[in-house]
């Protein structure tokens, strides 16, 4: 016979709702659960063990009378919009907990080769001017000679921005899903990038769901928050007036960095959608980000500005929301991206030297095969 538990409806509620799942999804794999939800059917343990596994929640919690009240394990510096977004999403907390684990790891692993702090640690306090921050980035990322300018589009402003951001010792690891699980996407409305500030092993993390363009503004955001030693989930968006004044500042230095006033057209004569996209190629930002620097430098009024970034926050919305690529890419050119290129290395590498467990190797890579630990070794080139 088996063992029937009484579970809270109010719970499986919640449950399902931090999972960010489709109702007709948890009906499919799920049938009873509108039985569980009306009190009319308790769950064998059988049961609620294998849903606790769907929605990745933890099983104690659906044994509760009340659901928990979960709250974000780092400063969370979010404006948020509506309640569901104000409660963490299970994709949100098991991102930031393994990047958590691994920024411990690697704070280990650096101590034990003598390490004792960053270069990016406490680089400025958020007093300090907005343009002298941004121009102490942009030599550090070496964007103030014309060999460094990285024009040619926001594709190629991604990938070498990120690689010189890990030049500096930051970790930067980007992900449009949980780990490698393609049916747990990450949802760039809720959050689009945090950094993890650290003396010795600083990371930033970027919602790989958000646009190229995007991801771009959001990293030298992070670095932002790395640049002044905060941990900070963020959700930089350069035109909410409810934005603190902790988030504002890190959007004008990102602006900065990305699109400096010296470089800037004087004059905002053309606003059309042709003239925006040339501008953002040009820059390797969004558009958005040039609208909002029109306005920012006084070449708009607060109107104006306003309905045309509504309009065309609305076009890039339509964008989005466009079928993604199914082909989904290389598998290991995205572990680069998902796991940084300098913290796969270093894990390889003091496993290879027998500091670190194949087990933990596994587990800090996400991977369950020792061949991919290998081949990832050797596309890493690491001997």
């Amino acid at each position: 016979m088996p063992t029937h538990v009484r579970v809270a409806p109010n719970v499986i509620e919640w449950a399902t709702d931090r999972a960010r799942l489709e109702e007709a999804d948890i009906e499919r794999r799920f049938p009873e659960v509108a039985l569980w939800l009306r009190g009319e059917q308790r769950p064998t343990l059988k049961q609620l063990e294998n849903f606790a596994l769907k929605v990745h929640a933890p099983f104690g919690y659906l044994l509760l009378d009340e659901p928990p009240d979960e709250t974000v394990p780092i400063p969370d510096f979010r404006t948020l919009r509506d309640e569901e977004l104000a409660r963490p999403s299970a994709g949100l907390l098991d991102t930031i907990y393994v990047c958590q684990r691994r920024q411990d790891w690697y704070r280990a692993h650096l101590t034990s080769l003598g390490a004792t702090r960053s270069p990016l640690a406490r680089r400025t306090t958020p007093t300090a001017r907005v343009g002298d921050v941004a121009r102490a980035i942009r030599e550090e990322l070496s964007l103030n000679v014309p060999s460094g300018r990285l024009r040619g589009g926001w594709q190629n402003t991604h990938s070498a921005l990120i690689e010189r951001v890990e030049d500096l010792g930051v970790l930067v690891m980007a992900n449009s899903i949980v780990g490698n699980n393609t049916h747990r996407p990450l949802d760039a409305n809720e959050f689009r990038g945090f950094a993890l500030a650290d003396d010795l092993a600083p990371l930033i993390f970027i919602n790989g769901r958000d646009s190229k363009a995007a991801q771009v503004f959001t990293l030298i955001h992070e670095l932002a928050h790395i640049w002044v030693g905060e941990t900070a989930l963020s959700d930089p968006d350069s035109n909410s007036a409810q934005r603190t004044e902790r988030e504002r500042w890190c959007n004008r230095v990102a602006a900065e960095v990305l699109v400096p006033s010296d470089d800037f057209p004087n004059t905002a004569d053309d606003l059309s959608a042709s003239s925006l996209e040339a501008l953002a190629q040009q820059y390797g930002v969004s558009t958005l980000v040039i609208l909002h620097r029109y306005y920012e430098l006084g070449l708009m009024e607060w109107e104006p500005f306003r309905s045309r970034y509504v309009e065309e926050e609305a076009r890039i919305g339509e964008f989005l929301k466009r079928p993604a690529d199914k082909k989904g890419g290389d598998h290991y050119n995205n572990q680069y991206r998902r796991l940084s290129p300098t913290f796969a290395r270093a894990v390889i590498a003091a496993t290879l030297e027998g500091e670190t467990s194949f087990t933990d190797a596994y587990d800090l890579l996400d991977t369950r095969k020792h061949s991919t630990f290998v081949t990832l070794a050797a596309r890493l080139k690491v001997a």
